[in-house]
């Protein structure tokens, strides 16, 4: 005879029960991503669908774009348990592309399908990828002398600034003398040295190098003194206690706890490098993205401008990214005390 009963029942539904909260969860991650299929598809539509309203030679080419990046966005994400890593990634970056592809289908109606935004000043994405396509030499020459002139001039600021701000922060000698210095020098732009930088050094390129250094080691030593200058005594107190030198209290417990203060100053010195650069570029240099955005201003190319500023968007963001690969790998010993 059956001895079923109703506890057995709700026992043996619970795993469904359970079930529910993952298979939503999926529904919803699976969702965005049909959603960001849907939005390229509309993207490469809108490219092939109507007639340009100007001749745009790379149309064909960016709709076909279009739709295989939709295809990826639907089957990566679908089968994101199945790619692992790549997956995941793209599972959680399909609300952006959802965002990505409907910018891009109302930048492509807006231009170059019905020019509701007047051109050229506003060029369809097509023209972008036009300046990629068939300018890339120069503009492979501009990025080139781009990062050697603001990586020189960074990696300059940012010794100076470090070795200055250690110095400070450790002697009160020299932050006598160097504190009213940087109170005069600091507060004023980089920029606002052009004139005595261009008659001072024998050359446009030392000149941007010596601008951009300048840019960059001033957060670097306020932030690097700031560091030094807030290290607790007890450390070094312990330190002296075993025996430590002035060198290795230096060395090995001032400059290590103030690293989280020197990052800082580094990111806040590359964000104001690549501003002064621009700004050097266009008015000594004769190559570089400041350059070649002059250039493309003066002919009216504003499809040539708007791609350098997008390399010089991707070179920033990419600096950045190493710079806090860095600090992780540096830091990786503060990560209980450091706020990440």
């Amino acid at each position: 005879m059956s001895t079923y009963s109703l506890s057995d029942g709700l026992a043996s539904g619970a795993p469904r029960l359970s079930r529910a909260p993952l298979l939503a969860n999926w529904l919803r991650e699976t969702g965005v991503g049909v959603l960001a299929s849907i939005a390229w598809i509309g993207f490469g539509l809108s490219c092939l669908w109507w007639q340009d309203v100007g001749d745009w030679s790379r149309t064909h080419s960016v709709g076909i774009a279009a739709f295989i990046v939709a295809a990826v966005a639907l089957f990566g994400t679908l089968g994101a348990d199945y790619l692992g890593s790549a997956g995941r990634g793209l599972r959680k970056r399909a609300p952006w592309l959802v965002a990505l592809g409907a910018f891009l289908t109302l930048w492509e109606v807006a231009t170059a399908k019905f020019a509701w935004l007047p051109l050229p000043f506003f060029p369809p994405p097509q023209s972008i990828v036009e300046v990629y396509t068939d300018d890339l030499p120069k503009l492979l020459d501009s990025v080139f002398a781009s990062v050697k002139l603001q990586l020189g001039g960074y990696l300059v600021g940012a010794t100076i600034g470090f070795l200055t701000g250690v110095s400070i922060g450790w002697s009160h000698a020299v932050g006598y003398w160097v504190h009213p210095v940087l109170r005069f020098i600091g507060p004023l732009p980089a920029t606002a040295w052009l004139p005595i930088a261009f008659f001072t050094f024998p050359s446009s390129w030392s000149a941007s190098t010596f601008l951009i250094a300048l840019a960059t080691g001033f957060p670097v030593t306020v932030l690097t003194w700031s560091g030094v200058a807030s290290v607790s005594n007890a450390y070094y107190d312990v330190a002296r206690t075993l025996g430590a030198k002035p060198s290795f209290l230096v060395l090995k417990v001032a400059i290590p706890a103030a690293l989280p203060h020197v990052f800082v100053g580094l990111f806040m010195g590359l964000g104001a490098s690549f501003a002064v650069l621009v700004v050097a570029e266009m008015i000594g240099v004769k190559a570089g993205l400041g350059w070649y955005l002059q250039w493309a201003q003066g002919w009216a190319a504003y499809a040539n401008m708007y791609a350098a500023l997008i390399v010089m968007s991707l070179l920033c963001s990419g600096a950045i990214t190493l710079l806090f690969s860095i600090r992780d790998r540096l830091l990786v010993w503060q990560k209980g005390t450091v706020k990440w």
